[in-house]
């Protein structure tokens, strides 16, 4: 099935899923460095592309609602989608905790609880990401009308 939310053409979610991915990813290499260096602009840097990604993560996660509740009913697709959708969700509720925890430390400096949050956060996001992969690349989905949404996962067979 096409992308229901379309920009010159082509579907709008995957187009803007990079930022909030990339900025979530970012504010975890920030982590580690400030854990390496106890640099002080590591924490700060950290909080703000957490604040970032949450805001960019709501926004794509909007077409990306609307294309999945284009898909029918009992489909393979519709399933990966609840939960490629629900994984994201949760992400972005992990990264929105290590960010109050951080906004209540001195300069944003994370506690343990904060990292673990955004650990994890990102973590989810590679389980998530793999499945809006499953969703374009092997299910077809917000390609093309005339999609695979009951193909078999690509874990199931080799490619040859």
């Amino acid at each position: 099935m096409e992308s229901r939310v379309k920009a010159f053409g082509h579907a709008v979610h995957p187009m803007l899923i990079v930022f909030p991915f990339g900025l979530l990813a970012t504010a975890v290499v920030f982590d580690i460095l400030y854990l390496i260096t106890d640099g002080a602009g590591f924490p700060v840097a950290a909080a703000y592309t957490i604040a970032a990604g949450i805001i960019g993560g709501l926004v794509a996660a909007l077409p990306g609602w609307i294309d999945w509740y284009a898909i029918p009913a009992g489909t393979r697709a519709k399933r990966v989608g609840l939960i490629h959708g629900a994984g994201n969700m949760l992400l972005l509720v992990l990264f929105a905790v290590s960010w109050l925890l951080r906004a209540n430390a001195a300069d944003w400096i994370p506690s343990a609880w904060a990292l673990v949050f955004g650990f994890a956060g990102v973590a989810i996001a590679g389980v998530t990401g793999w499945l809006g992969g499953e969703l374009v690349e092997c299910l077809g989905v917000g390609v093309d009308d005339e999609a695979g949404l009951q193909a078999p996962s690509s874990l199931s067979h080799s490619k040859r």
